[in-house]
């Protein structure tokens, strides 16, 4: 059994896509780019200047200047457009009195991660919590969760992190770390398996037994 959980954030603890979608849009109609809602929840997740790249062929430079003008709308109003998703509070502390340690690694800038995980009040559950910064230093998955890893002075063996798209299955393999794929967040269909998953969860109840059952949890 995993001794070390280390989160995602989007999509893992908490229900951003809202705010997200709608600042990438308004990001894209600044930049005279029509997209549909249900086009942009891929945003919600892996880091700005890389998704704007990916999903719309955005040169560098481009994919720096989309992200400031999300930045635009998601500071003072999308960042509020969000929600822990329900029965976290209870699950998180029903992981903490199994003696779990847990902590968080996101491409979220830091600040607004934090600011989050206090307003939903579980912020206390997290030993460490690690993210990107506000000045478009957009970190790696990978180089985040060996963040955590290093941080937490835990064996790699010991950890698992909780993520629910590609990015955070590739980002953990490549640092060496087991990863566990939720379906109640923003992966396309399939997207999970491809990648790779060690496991998947249906919802937070499955999630539980994967990482409390002894012998058959990961």
């Amino acid at each position: 059994m995993a001794k070390f959980i280390l989160f995602d954030f989007d999509g893992t603890l908490y229900d951003t896509v809202e705010g997200i979608t709608k600042s990438a849009q308004y990001a894209l109609e600044k930049l005279g780019v029509r997209a549909e809602l249900d086009e942009l929840r891929c945003f919600a997740g892996p880091p700005l200047v890389d998704i704007f790249m990916e999903k719309f062929g955005f040169s560098y430079e481009k994919a720096f200047e989309a992200r400031g003008l999300f930045q635009e709308r998601y500071r003072p109003v999308g960042v509020y457009e969000s929600r822990a998703f329900p029965g976290m509070t209870e699950f998180l502390e029903r992981l903490r009195e199994r003696g779990l340690v847990m902590a968080v690694a996101t491409s979220k800038p830091l600040p607004l991660a934090e600011e989050l995980l206090a307003r939903s009040g579980i912020r206390p559950f997290f030993s460490v919590v690690i993210g990107s910064g506000m000045d478009g230093n957009n970190n790696t998955k990978r180089e985040i969760v060996e963040r955590v890893v290093a941080l937490l002075g835990a064996e790699k063996d010991d950890c698992v992190l909780i993520g629910d798209t590609k990015y955070d299955v590739e980002g953990a393999h490549a640092a060496g770390v087991r990863c566990i794929g939720v379906r109640y967040g923003y992966a396309a269909p399939g997207e999970l398996e491809l990648a790779g998953a060690d496991a998947i969860a249906g919802d937070l109840a499955e999630l539980e037994k994967m990482l409390t059952c002894g012998e058959k949890s990961l």
